[in-house]
C-alpha cells in the first residue's frame, strides 16, 4: 500500500511579534517573502514554505514546529490515513483564497502529540 504523503510543503513558527520576525526572515535571512494574511506570514526557502503565525489560542503557543504534509487530494489522503488510525483534529478546511488556488489543510498529532498537518493546493479547473 502506498501513501498519499510526498513532500514537506510546509513549516510553521509561531511568533508573538509578527512585523519583527517578518524584518528577521526577510532582511537578515533572506528568504523570499511571498505574501503577508493576517496574523501569517510567508516565505520560501527553495522548495519548502515556510509559516510564521501569531498563536491563534494557548493550544496553538507551542515550541515546536508544525511539519505539512503535501498531499495532491487531500480528502483521500484525510480518508485513507484516517482508515489507518491517524487521529484527525477535524475535516479538511479550507485556509485561504489566493488568486491561483485554494488552501486547504487538515490536522493531527503524532503519539508525542506534535501537532501536524496535511495541505493541498487546489487550482481551479482550467478555462475551456
Amino acid at each position: 500500500m502506498g501513501t498519499p504523503l510526498r513532500s514537506i510543503g510546509q513549516i510553521a513558527i509561531r511568533t508573538h511579534d509578527l512585523p519583527a520576525a517578518i524584518a528577521f526572515y526577510r532582511d537578515k535571512l533572506a528568504l523570499d517573502f511571498l505574501f503577508e494574511a493576517g496574523d501569517l506570514a510567508f516565505f520560501m526557502c527553495e522548495d519548502v514554505r515556510l509559516m510564521l503565525a501569531v498563536p491563534e489560542n494557548p493550544e496553538a503557543d507551542h515550541p515546536s514546529s508544525i511539519l505539512y504534509f503535501r498531499v495532491d487530494d487531500i480528502e483521500g489522503a484525510h480518508r485513507e490515513l484516517g482508515d489507518r488510525g491517524v487521529p484527525f483534529d477535524d475535516e479538511p478546511q479550507l485556509i485561504a483564497r489566493m488568486p491561483d488556488h485554494d488552501l486547504w489543510m487538515a490536522f493531527f498529532r503524532d503519539p508525542d502529540r506534535n501537532l501536524l498537518g496535511l495541505m493541498a493546493e487546489v487550482r481551479p479547473p482550467a478555462s475551456p
